[in-house]
């Protein structure tokens, strides 16, 4: 059926195709993506159909600016723990080029590396019902299902979890958006157009992942 292995290389390629996207252009989302991407997110699978989600669109350039600095001081709080702790040194221990290395710890600790919200033309909080036991699994399969989807468009997008982390960022994030009670933020998508294509991130080769009938016995075995 050539029409069905048609599909299965276009899935694989979208799924191989997504990154982390965190520099956009000044082009607008429109709406019409914006509605699909949603209705990915809806189409999701929860345990027991519970569907806990539930989305803010933010466009608003003010409200943008203020997630962007309750994620970079999220991040910053943490990536200077991490780097206090030494941690982080053990993390970039294999980067040889000492001005890299500087570059990478000062964008961190300085929470830089979530501060983009404010700059990406749309951001997407994700919501979820506190009472639903599987929320954290629910929220994830939605939010997965809309990175594939903004992939697919040609768009890109951020999973970014800096502002809800700390339960004092996730306070400010709900009375900024007045998020009502029996609900909490989960985390906030940035969505727009790539400044520039990105290159594939290294994954660990899937021979060292995978195992059969117990852990430690690799699950492709080795060629003669």
């Amino acid at each position: 059926m050539p029409e069905q292995y048609d599909l299965v290389e276009a899935a694989m390629k979208i799924i191989q195709d997504r990154r982390s996207i965190r520099q956009y252009t000044d082009e607008p989302v429109s709406e019409e993506h914006l509605e699909m991407i949603l209705e990915a997110a809806r189409q999701a699978p929860s345990g027991e159909n519970a569907q806990p989600w539930r989305f803010i669109i933010v466009n608003d350039p003010a409200t943008r600016k203020q997630l962007g600095a309750i994620a970079g001081g999220g991040s910053g709080r943490r990536f200077t723990a991490e780097f206090v702790t030494k941690k982080m040194q053990e993390r970039f221990s294999s980067l040889q080029d000492e001005a890299k290395k500087r570059a990478a710890f000062e964008k961190l600790t300085s929470g830089r590396v979530s501060a983009f919200l404010a700059d990406a033309p749309v951001n997407i909080v994700v919501c979820g019902k506190k009472d639903v036991w599987d929320l954290p699994y629910d929220t994830s399969a939605a939010i997965e299902n809309m990175l594939l989807m903004v992939t697919a468009l040609g768009l890109g997008a951020c999973w970014v979890i800096a502002p809800c982390i700390d339960i004092r960022d996730e306070e400010r994030v709900k009375a900024l958006l007045g998020m009502p009670e029996g609900f909490k933020a989960v985390s906030i998508i940035s969505v727009g157009h790539p400044t520039r294509p990105h290159r594939p991130r290294p994954r660990i080769p899937i021979k060292d992942l995978v195992f059969l009938e117990k852990w430690g016995e690799s699950y492709y075995k080795e060629q003669a």
